[in-house]
Order: structure tokens, then sequence, then C-alpha cells
């Protein structure tokens, strides 16, 4: 297959290798899209798994795609990986939106795994078995908290053992494997806690909650009791407080706001389309709906440049000590993930404008309504309100930016 040719797998190749590799990427990308996008409607319809946007992931190798070369993957780097998110959010919201939370976890053992012998194994794997990773964060009595646990881990001498009540796991009985959070024992404060990772023969799923959402339904984002034992080396080493901070904020926020993107620039779009019809029909006249377009086209762009900025701001970040971890950094990362929940809301909302009852019809060639629906999750997937309160709380003990950052 293509994406196991070596020369486009090197993380050290030279530039123009580099660029070649972005190009196949985006290729290979773009195949999976068509495939997403042929079954999106259906997905969302019947709020069901996208397997066949997830199969082609796999066929063109993409779960590996940010696992290191050393550990049998690509190399890829965020931005790489983020521009897929956007690609295959143009294709189908939900298909998106399941690969960048399945490299959000991939990210936290890249980062965080690299020493371990059962990691790097792992990794392989991955890489190897394009295995899909989902994430038992959130948990019931926690409030959306996820730097919080009520359930612990318990050890028998090599192996440990964790029930845990999630209130959400996408993808659960879909995944390979699931990287769950704890306290690190029963005697450990609830924000003392570890990640740990458990393959499919490790676990059991016993479901408690439907998913019969307005949008982004083929998540299939279900609520489970997860009951799980496995070797105490598939913790991982390092404390989730730093897991959090030094690979899940940043990819989170950039990988949720590529796909966002994506579902606005489809959006977007399809309201051309429907501008494009309206001049040939009427080519004296500049349709009414070209206005509210070229207004949206600019918020999308800016978007766009806003996203880019962020993705070189955190290679930057990464190549110091502290960087990931300062508080200048989280504020910054903080307003990225704002402005994009908030920015393909309003796009999807213009396309729609400019579409008028064509846009809002579900059964016609210039609908909008999946791609809106879908797009109301991003102020919600972490809640604006907690992340405003959180900036909040931080710019009341640090500089505040104000120069322009290029």
């Amino acid at each position: 297959m293509g994406f196991q040719e070596p020369a486009t797998r090197l993380a050290d190749a030279a530039p123009q290798d580099r660029s070649a590799y972005g190009l196949a990427l985006n290729r290979r990308a773009r195949r999976v899209a068509e495939i997403a996008a042929r079954h999106a409607d259906a997905v969302d319809r019947e709020a069901r798994f996208p397997r066949e946007a997830v199969d082609a992931m796999k066929a063109e190798g993409l779960l590996g795609a940010m696992i290191p070369v050393a550990f049998g993957g690509e190399g890829a780097s965020l931005a790489d990986i983020a521009m897929v998110c956007s690609v295959l959010g143009q294709g189908c919201s939900s298909a998106g939106m399941i690969f960048a939370m399945h490299q959000i976890k991939a990210s936290s053992l890249i980062t965080h795994g690299a020493e371990n012998p059962w990691h790097r194994a792992f990794m392989r794997r991955v890489a190897t078995e394009q295995l899909l990773i989902a994430s038992a964060t959130t948990e019931a009595g926690i409030g959306g908290d996820l730097r919080n646990s009520v359930c612990a881990v318990e050890q028998d001498g090599g192996v440990f053992t964790l029930g845990k009540d999630a209130t959400v796991i996408s993808y659960g009985p879909q995944a390979d494997a699931l990287m769950v959070t704890a306290r690190r024992n029963p005697d450990a404060p609830s924000s003392d806690q570890v990640m740990a990772v458990f393959t499919r023969d490790q676990y059991a799923l016993h479901k408690t909650g439907g998913w019969d959402t307005l949008g982004m339904r083929g998540t299939c984002s279900e609520g489970f009791r997860f009951e799980g034992a496995a070797p105490v080396e598939q913790i991982l080493p390092k404390p989730f407080a730093e897991i959090a901070a030094q690979s899940m904020l940043a990819h989170s926020h950039l990988l949720w706001g590529s796909v966002w993107s994506g579902i606005a620039g489809a959006a977007l779009a399809r309201a051309q389309a429907f501008v494009r019809a309206d001049a040939r029909r009427r080519p004296d006249a500049t349709p009414p709906g070209a206005l509210h377009l070229a207004d949206a086209a600019a918020k999308l762009q800016g978007l766009h440049g806003a996203l880019s900025s962020a993705l070189r701001r955190y290679e930057e970040a990464k190549a110091t000590e502290d960087g990931l971890s300062s508080m200048g950094y989280a504020v910054a990362i903080n307003n990225v993930k704002l402005l994009a929940s908030r920015t393909a809301v309003e796009v999807c909302q213009a396309a729609m404008q400019v579409a008028g009852i064509q846009g809002y019809r579900n059964d016609g060639a210039y609908s909008v309504g999946r791609f809106l629906r879908d797009a109301m999750s991003a102020p919600l997937m972490i809640s604006n309100d907690r992340i405003v309160g959180n900036t909040a709380a931080m710019l009341l003990v640090s500089r505040l930016e104000t120069d322009l950052v290029g």
C-alpha cells in the first residue's frame, strides 16, 4: 500500500520530501472523505457508526499516521493530522471526529509512552494492525470535569482492576482499545489520576445510556459501565495531569477545531453552489446571497489562519521544556477552541441563510441542515462556559498577550 512506502514515512525527511508526504497524505484523506460522504446522510439518519469511512481509514493506513517511524508509523506532524481532520470533516462530520479522537489518544501514547516497552509495542500494533482507540475519561458524578475521577485503580500484585461508570464512550463497542482515566489508588484524591490502556480482550462494556442527539449522531457516544483488568505495565507512567497538559489539551482543541472547520467548509461549498446556480439563472443581477457568502468566506478564512498559526505555535511550545504546560499557552489554545467552535456555527448558519429554504430542506442538493446540527456540538465539546471560566481564572494571575504574534 502507498502508506508503507519508506520514502513518505521519514519524520526527519528533507523539506521537499515532507511536502511530498503531505500531498500524498491529502490524497489518501480525500479518498476516505469521498467514501465517508457517500454514507454520511445514512450515518446521520440512522445514528450509526460510520463503518465504511473507518474501514477506508484503515485501508489507507491513516490510523497509524502519527505514530513515530521507530514504532512502525509514519511520523506525521500535528499539522498533517489536522489537515486530514479537516478533509474528513468535509465528507462526514462523525467520521472526522472519530479520527480526531483516535489521534488525540495516540498523541498521549506518543508523548508519554515511548519509554515503556509495553506502550512501544502497543504503538507498533496501532500502526501495523490499524487499531482504533477510544477514550473513557468522563464519569458519572464529576459533571464533565476530566481532571477529577471517582473510580480508582485497585492493584493486586502485577495486575490491576478498574470499574468506571462512564457517561460517554464514543464508538466504544467498535473500538479495538480504550484509554481510561481513574484515581491512582482508592486512597488518592480525585485529582491524582492515571491513564491506562486496555485492549479489547481485557474489558467488558455494559450499556447504560443511549445517543439520540441533534448532531454528531455517528460518533455513537453512549454511556457504559466499564469493567477491566490488565497488567500494571499498561498504566502510563506520567500522571494524567501532565498527559492532559502536554498532549490532550492542545491536540483536542486543534484537531477538533480542524474537524469543525471542515464541516463549515462543506456547508459553505453548498451555499456557493446555490449562489452560482442562482447567478446562471439571472446573469444580469448579483444573487442576494452573494454578499452573505462573501462574509462567511472571510470568517472561514480567518478560522483557517488562526488554526494554522496555532499549529505553528504548538511546535514552538513543544520545543521548550515547559512550553505546553505554561499558563500563557493554555490561555492561547483555549481561545483557539472558542474561536473555532463559534465560527463553525456562524459559518453554517450563514450558509443556510444564503441557500434559504433549499438549505433548510433535508432532501435537496443544497441542504446544510446536517452540517449545522453537527457544528452545534462544537461549543459543548468541552463546554465553552467551562473553558471561559478556566481562562478567566488564569488571566487573573498571568500576563495578557496583546502583541501580534506571527
